[in-house]
């Protein structure tokens, strides 16, 4: 199969699941070709990035201006330019008689890739937000593919809360299937318009034998690690689990509590830190390699994932942070929280409390810390969880399944539509 991939950005190291997906397909002998709206970090590249050259299998379109002034003055340049590339498809993005507005606002001169000679059976939009942007990549540039939409996370809670809850009607009519990373989402995208036929939940997974599973147990005399993975943002509610470790230190002074991350509420929580005199026990560690977050880890004791609804809405799905910590052994505390409890079973692999709540957090960081027995067992129950449900091959199968099954139905169907127009004539 020949699939595009729609981002808006490539590469990211916080979409390990996008480039997962990619080279899962890319193993099992299908095209990728990642097209996204603007480039990425190029100097801390993830691994598989290099090993199978995906920024040679990246293009990037241009970024479309909003104003529909600018949107047209820049559009006839851009016309110039590929008329000289690709008359036929230049002129075709310029029929108002069969795209309509889409046309004539210049939408599609934007997404015009002189460079698709070959028809895609499948475009994959990464994002919900990215869907109006396939619709219009398909019409130019590839009309038969079948347009596939995974909602992940942001673009199914922040996204609409900014837009309405009409802001993907069009999707919902145009694309060929959907998909959601949990359940949880799957529902909202339902409740959104979305034809339940027409959508699969397919869990973001992970190569879990290549994070080393370690029983946890507590040496005499030894700091009680805790580790928190994931950008300085609101919605990771990372100010909650200073506040109760802080609160935890007051009993249990032997604590060292790493934040790995960074990102814009940085002053904001190094400022938090001083003001509650924690500096000798929690750190702001910054942005580490992926080995470097491993050896963290694996020195670590207990996980915390304090997720929260941001106030703009956003919230997320099953957060690859968690497995990782889940699949490396560690008992974790994370929040009832969009996605979340579909991966942390409370009381078995770790403990789930109310976001924003600093006691909840506090109190099951001391229940934890005083019963160091459970470690061993929660761990196991969180390794086993992530090995059932987030095998990352097994996924990758699943989504060449389900690229499979869209194809054939839709052969099906325009086989059907081909029968009906020679018995009606």
């Amino acid at each position: 199969m020949r699939i595009a991939f729609l981002v808006h950005e490539f590469p990211t190291l916080s979409e390990t699941f996008i480039i997962n997906q990619a080279v899962g397909l890319i193993k099992r002998g299908h095209q990728v070709d990642i097209y996204a709206e603007k480039q990425g970090d190029i100097d801390h590249l993830q691994p598989l990035v290099k090993q199978y050259n995906l920024l040679e299998r990246t293009y990037y379109l241009l970024t479309m201006p909003e104003n529909l002034f600018e949107r047209g003055l820049k559009g006839i340049n851009l016309l110039r330019k590929y008329l000289t590339l690709d008359r036929k498809k230049s002129f075709k993005s310029l029929d108002v008689w069969r795209y309509g507005l889409e046309a004539l606002s210049f939408r599609l001169i934007y997404m015009l890739v002189p460079q698709c000679e070959q028809p895609y059976d499948i475009i994959h939009c990464q994002f919900g937000t990215q869907g109006y942007r396939g619709i219009w990549f398909r019409k130019i540039n590839s009309p038969q593919a079948n347009l596939i939409t995974t909602f992940r996370g942001q673009d199914i809670s922040k996204y609409v809360e900014e837009k309405g809850t009409h802001v993907y009607d069009k999707l919902f009519k145009e694309g060929n299937y959907f998909l959601t990373n949990c359940d949880f989402f799957k529902q909202r995208i339902i409740a959104l318009g979305c034809d339940p036929n027409l959508i699969s939940v397919l869990r973001s997974g992970l190569n879990y034998q290549q994070f080393i599973f370690k029983p946890r147990f507590l040496e005499k005399n030894q700091k009680i690690c805790i580790a928190t993975t994931g950008r300085l943002v609101e919605k990771k509610g990372i100010e909650y689990s200073i506040r109760a470790v802080a609160k935890q230190a007051e009993i249990t002074p032997n604590l060292k509590y790493n934040i790995i991350g960074d990102g814009e509420l940085r002053p904001h929580l190094e400022q938090l830190i001083k003001t509650l005199k924690m500096q000798n026990i929690i750190q702001l560690v910054g942005w580490k390699n992926e080995q470097e977050i491993k050896e963290i880890l694996d020195n670590s004791h207990i996980f915390i994932a304090p997720s929260v609804t941001a106030k703009d809405g956003n919230q997320d799905a099953p957060i690859n942070v968690l497995k990782e910590a889940m699949a490396m052994g560690l008992p974790v505390i994370s929040t009832y929280h969009g996605g979340i409890p579909e991966l942390v079973e409370d009381g078995v692999s770790g403990y789930l409390v109310p976001e924003r709540d600093v006691d909840a957090l506090a109190d099951k960081l001391n229940l934890l810390i005083q019963h160091p027995e459970q470690w061993k067992d929660m761990g196991k129950a969180g390794r086993d969880y992530v090995e059932k449900h987030y095998d990352l091959d097994k996924l990758n199968d699943n989504l060449v399944d389900i690229y499979q099954q869209v194809l054939n139905s839709n052969q099906t169907l325009f086989n059907l539509n081909l029968n009906s127009v020679t018995l009606s004539s």
